[in-house]
This record gives structure tokens, C-alpha cells and sequence, in this order.
């Protein structure tokens, strides 16, 4: 048997990205290492982690891109889905996130936005996909 277990952000502060999923999608703290250098939050069946670029470096001898809000983001997002796309993507802002694009309504009837975090890493804000 193979479960999807956990996608790991690389961050600068693990401390300040926990906090920042915690006060905008309302996430709790699952743990985070006395070092402050890897954490988990309770997301749901898929936990999202954080470890430092130095942890990472560590684990990583060849090193590897970093995420920079300088940068275009990655051809990767995080998705999180709500019936409040609007009022979700204000909140984020509004905790620093850089939006990408506006909540707008798709073909097929989803409202998706696009922010990046505070790393920079890509956030889609979307509604269900109804079908």
C-alpha cells in the first residue's frame, strides 16, 4: 500500500510560514521540533510540513532551487478549497501574502485565485469542483 503522505515546503523560518497557514486557513500545529527548524500542521488526511533551508541543505548535498517571492514561483501549487474564495484570498493578503491573480470564475464554474506565500511558494484559493 502507497498513502500520500506529507508535501514539505523549504522555508527561511519555519516559525513564521507555520504561523502564517495557521492565521489564514485556520490549520493547527500538528508539531514542530525544539530547533524550530521542522513543523507539520493538521490539514486533513495530507499534511503539509515545513523544514529550514539549512535543515534541507543538510539533506540535500547537492543543494537545490530555492523559493523566493523575487522569482517566478514553481510549476507546483498548494490547493485549498472553500466556498469563500473572495474573503480567503483577502485574509491572506492581508497576513502578506503577494496576489497573483484576482478570484476568478472558470468554464466550468470554479472560482479560483492564485497568491504566493510568504516563501513564495504558489497558493490556489479555489471552490469545488463541481461535476
Amino acid at each position: 500500500m502507497v498513502k500520500f503522505g506529507y508535501t514539505i515546503l523549504y522555508v527561511e523560518e519555519v516559525e513564521k510560514a507555520i504561523s502564517f497557514y495557521e492565521n489564514v486557513f485556520g490549520f493547527s500545529r500538528k508539531f514542530i521540533t525544539p530547533d524550530n527548524d521542522y513543523a507539520e500542521l493538521n490539514t486533513g488526511e495530507t499534511t503539509i510540513s515545513f523544514a529550514s533551508k539549512k535543515l534541507a541543505a543538510q539533506n540535500l548535498k547537492e543543494g537545490f532551487l530555492e523559493s523566493n517571492p523575487d522569482n517566478k514561483p514553481f510549476a507546483i501549487e498548494l490547493g485549498f478549497i472553500t466556498d469563500q474564495v473572495e474573503e480567503l484570498v483577502q485574509k491572506a493578503t492581508s497576513f502578506g501574502a503577494i496576489l497573483v491573480t484576482e478570484p476568478t470564475k472558470k468554464p466550468w464554474g470554479q472560482i479560483v485565485a492564485y497568491v504566493r506565500d510568504l516563501d513564495g511558494f504558489l497558493v490556489e484559493i479555489c471552490t469545488e469542483v463541481e461535476g
